[in-house]
């Protein structure tokens, strides 16, 4: 079967600005990837690409088995980074109009739209213009609009930017009944933990340039942080004689204790047995992956320098806040 999606060499420049380079990418049906990468790495000129909103000077793409998305456009599901509604049109006749344009039968559209409405909390705002809606339910309203199709393809950039907690998770759970539907999803974010939690596969771009295309549970394998976070009963406690416990290389200080990182090929039960022994500790175990840390060693690795290290942890400072990136 035709893959969902397939990128061959795509490239895209402006002026002197290579913001895609030659990327390849095939992302089979049924699957959840994550588009990751810092403000700028080129992740919305690409999904532009995709959606054949931008055309790319070089190399060849393909959509559920057609050349562009405009042959398959009914069966694809959008939610741009900068969105819209008609904001004079009542939500619910905005959403049946954009049903009935991706083929929705008439009869089908009003219930399936009421149905999306109730399971992102917003019950009853049918009749309300859009334009008397909050921010927040104006984009769940536009969330629903993008999946009222049961498209086959999802393509969302950004879609939990600037929402409270209570409608990121509303949404989620949206995003996770189309992953048991047997959607592919493809999502573009710059908070990392949201790939983290969603996505069985990440891609990693950096200055238009894939640096990373790997299963979560591969690079769970592969990127082991071999790191202890500490968080002791006492503040007091002296927390830089962990490191002279057999196996740990180096002790940092963190807000609510200390990061004890420890030597290639050490076992992390043994030393974690020794660190409640020298200390009283709250709470002590291993360290989560963290894609903004494999994201850093994966081009640091690159370039082959500490500078474009540091140069990166820079950029991806905003990464656990909200906001719209490129």
């Amino acid at each position: 079967m035709e893959p969902a999606l397939r990128l061959d060499r795509l490239a895209k420049t402006f002026g002197s600005t290579r913001a895609v380079d030659e990327l390849d990418l095939v992302v089979p049906r049924g699957a959840t990837y994550g588009f990751i990468g810092p403000s700028g790495a080129g992740k919305t000129t690409c999904i532009r690409m995709i959606m054949s909103i931008l055309f790319p000077d070089s190399g060849e793409l393909s959509v559920l088995g057609r050349r562009s998305a405009l042959e398959a456009k009914d069966r694809i599901g959008y939610l741009p980074e900068e969105r819209g509604v008609y904001r004079r049109m009542r939500v619910g006749d905005f959403l049946t109009y954009i049903a009935q344009l991706k083929g929705v039968p008439e009869s089908e559209a009003l219930p399936r739209a009421k149905d999306l409405l109730a399971r992102t909390g917003l019950v009853d705002i049918d009749k309300k213009k859009c334009e008397e809606l909050s921010k927040g339910m104006l984009h769940r309203v536009e969330f629903v609009a993008a999946i009222i199709n049961r498209p086959e393809l999802i393509i969302l950039d950004e879609p939990f930017s600037g929402l409270d907690p209570v409608s990121v998770k509303l949404l989620k759970d949206l995003v996770a009944a189309e992953q048991r539907r047997g959607a592919t999803i493809l999502f573009s974010t710059h908070i990392m933990a949201h790939a983290e939690e969603l996505c069985g596969h990440v891609v990693m771009i950096h200055r238009g340039r894939k640096v990373l295309d790997e299963p979560m549970a591969g690079l769970r394998r592969q990127y082991d942080t071999r790191v202890i976070q500490v968080e002791p009963l006492d503040e007091s406690s002296p927390m830089q004689s962990l490191g002279q416990i057999p196996g740990v290389a180096e002790v940092r200080p963190m807000a609510d204790g200390c990061a004890v990182h420890l030597h290639p090929g050490t076992e992390p039960n043994a030393v974690m047995q020794r660190i409640t022994a020298t200390i009283p500790v709250a709470r002590v175990g291993l360290s989560r992956l963290r894609l903004e840390d494999v994201f850093l060693r994966v081009v640091a690795a690159d370039a082959g320098d500490r500078e474009a290290e540091q140069a990166l942890r820079a950029d991806l400072q905003g990464l656990g806040t909200e906001g719209a990136v490129a």
